[in-house]
């Protein structure tokens, strides 16, 4: 008698109530500039609101569409040639906060590197299954993994990202060592890639500011010092309970895109401490139950399916907090299921899909 499947309740129901609870903090932290830049106080939280209704469908359809099917060379390389086409694409598109990250679709834009998120992930689970008990062959397996990579990478970063450009090597060296390969492929590489790494971060202003920033930030406390002063004065001013729901002041004009990247200052600007760490208690339970699909999985490639995922979900959390508390430079990583735009939102409920289909499918 066949085993009947089951969704991870805790799972669905932890990310459902961090989307709804992001609408929410959207709401409150983007109202007032709504306003002011587009005559009403709801014009970010609806679009946000449509956002997460296409990833809601996305992710029912996907959590009940077997994710061993996903394992076909059919649909891995036609969706690898799609992204990096689409990553292509992108260079002809009118510029926006001076890159080229988004392709305008009516009156969306779509971000080609979200796309680009699922669909590696999805490939590397798919290679180093086939080559399971082979990955460390430098001929068969590291070169053709480490040319899409690399590929994928570079034009992320010319775009220019180099945060997620960064974000999509780390995935890549985590499922590589997931599925068995020996550290000193990674940390031979990693060694090389460090001189490339400070040549990309200073021989670029901005770049080379922002890090001048997060290292002096009271030496140009209204220029480049700017954002991560008032990200940690909101942050510190929230106290133990916050100022309120919709009482923060940071928001203001202050927080540069308090709705975006440094929605998290908001959050613990107006619901404190508790807040802050609520937030981070539903994060451990999405890398709780990842975890836990990807080592219940019965196969190799659901469970690199499923590391790759939760990390690349987590991951992208951790970072964001990271910089809205001061521990790192500024980065252009949304906080997943809270942050407003539209192709983070619906990028990461496809991936939960993929999750909960996974868990459905673990002893």
């Amino acid at each position: 008698m066949e085993r009947k499947l089951q969704s991870d309740k805790i799972l669905f129901s932890t990310v459902v109530a961090l989307v709804l609870f992001g609408m929410l903090m959207v709401f409150s932290a983007s109202a007032e500039m709504a306003h002011e830049r587009y005559g009403s106080t709801y014009y970010f939280v609806v679009r946000q609101a449509a956002a997460a209704v296409i990833g809601m469908a996305a992710m029912l359809g996907l959590m009940n569409l077997d994710y061993r099917r996903l394992r076909s060379p059919s649909i891995v390389f036609p969706a690898l040639g799609l992204q990096l086409i689409l990553l292509v694409v992108v260079f002809f598109a009118p510029l926006s906060h001076h890159a080229h990250r988004w392709l305008p679709l009516g009156p969306v834009r779509f971000e080609p590197s979200e796309f680009s998120k699922i669909v590696l992930v999805v490939f590397l689970a798919y290679f180093l299954h086939l080559r399971e008990g082979r990955v460390n062959d430098l001929r068969h397996t590291l070169v053709p993994v480490g040319l899409v990579a690399a590929v994928t990478v570079a034009l992320v970063l010319k775009e220019p990202d180099l945060g997620t450009s960064v974000a999509l090597a780390l995935i890549v060296a985590i499922l590589l060592f997931a599925a068995g390969l020996e550290l000193k492929y990674i940390i031979y590489p990693a060694l090389v890639a460090l001189p490339a790494l400070y040549f990309l971060i200073t021989r670029v202003g901005y770049r080379e500011s922002r890090l001048f920033a997060f290292l002096h930030p009271g030496d140009d406390a209204l220029g480049k010092g700017f954002q991560i002063i008032q990200s940690t004065i909101a942050v510190s001013t929230g106290g133990i309970t916050g100022v309120g729901l919709m009482e923060g002041k940071q928001k203001l004009f202050f927080l540069p895109e308090p709705h975006n990247d440094f929605i998290f200052a908001v959050i613990s600007e107006e619901l404190g401490f508790i807040g802050g760490v609520a937030v981070l208690l539903l994060l451990a339970v999405v890398l709780w139950r990842g975890l836990r699909a990807a080592f219940n999985c019965p196969d190799g490639f659901g469970r690199l399916l499923a590391i790759g995922l939760t990390v690349l979900l987590v991951g992208q959390a951790l970072v964001n907090i990271s910089v809205v508390v001061g521990l790192l430079p500024t980065k252009g990583l949304p906080l997943p299921f809270i942050s407003y735009g539209g192709s983070s939102l619906v990028m990461n409920l496809v991936a939960v899909g993929i999750l909960l289909n996974v868990s459905q499918q673990a002893t």
